[in-house]
């Protein structure tokens, strides 16, 4: 029987991790069931991938793209050449390194790439950009127009409240302002760290009305966009939107591969077939 084509794009889902402690006593991977389910929803494959940076160019093989999710970390003032200045900055280095090499992998593929929250703050520190380590210091409370962007401390648990909320502007002309239908609309909001500075290649796609940075984009790939609020809860139809025309690019890459490797087979077959080239 001959094998079926995977038709479906495969989309690679990065996980948060936790110590021993809770859940298990032994270390163990945490991941919020919306992140695959709305990907599923939207007709992708989503496939959790365990922290095995040895392991990133195997992972990327049989992904058609990738999600770098948010969770419980920040990423490392070293990254961007700073020394920690907060102590609300919590360190994974195992996820951290595993991250950097599938961003690093996917990109140089230029497979679609979508970072969420800390995965978008991962992808412009990546490319060159800063972080504000902790948004509080950047923009005190007292100012008359800084905004709530974190309930807790703990930004993957509100703890029974009701999480934040506030408006995003989308910057015309770019990626993202193609992905959706509308130029605002109001996103969740839950980190305690945002992008200060984008690096060359990296333009900024969204704003919070308080100046946060809350979307960025890599202009010379197909797709590669991250976003600060989490769209896999799919709370209005422009997350959906996005989603979707992330799915739509991995799909893409996923044709364009299957095309570029039967033409590599016919050309192999056809070199073989050639005269003196029989084999006995």
């Amino acid at each position: 029987m001959q094998k079926k084509f995977q038709s479906r794009p495969v989309i690679g889902v990065t996980l948060d991790s936790e110590e021993a402690g809770g859940y298990a006593d032994f270390p163990w991977y945490a991941l919020r069931q919306n992140y695959l389910k709305s990907l599923a929803e939207l007709g992708a494959v989503p496939l959790a991938l365990p922290h095995h940076a040895e392991l990133a160019d195997e992972y990327l093989s049989m992904c058609d793209g990738i999600v770098v999710t948010g969770g419980a970390f920040d990423v490392p003032p070293e990254l961007f050449n700073e020394q920690q200045t907060s102590d609300q900055v919590r360190l994974k280095p195992a996820r951290t390194e595993f991250e950097k090499a599938i961003v690093k992998g996917a990109m140089q593929r230029n497979m679609p790439l979508l970072g969420i929250c800390g995965g978008q703050q991962l992808l412009a520190v990546l490319t060159g950009g800063t972080l504000h380590q902790h948004i509080p210091d950047a923009l005190p409370d007292a100012l008359p127009d800084a905004l709530e962007h974190s309930t807790t401390v703990d930004t993957e648990n509100a703890g029974g409240k009701k999480r934040a909320r506030h408006p995003v502007e989308i910057v015309e002309g770019s990626l993202l302002s193609r992905c959706v239908d509308r130029d605002h609309y109001e996103v969740n909001s839950s980190h305690h760290q945002a992008v200060k500075s984008v690096g060359p290649g990296c333009i900024v796609n969204a704003y919070a009305p308080d100046g946060v940075i809350e979307g960025i984009e890599c202009e010379e790939y197909d797709f590669c966009l991250g976003v600060q609020w989490h769209p896999e809860y799919q709370q209005h139809q422009q997350d959906t939107q996005l989603l979707k025309a992330f799915v739509a690019a991995s799909s893409r890459y996923q044709q364009s591969m299957r095309t570029a490797g039967k033409a590599m087979t016919e050309a192999m077959n056809d070199a073989i077939s050639r005269p003196g080239n029989e084999q006995a």
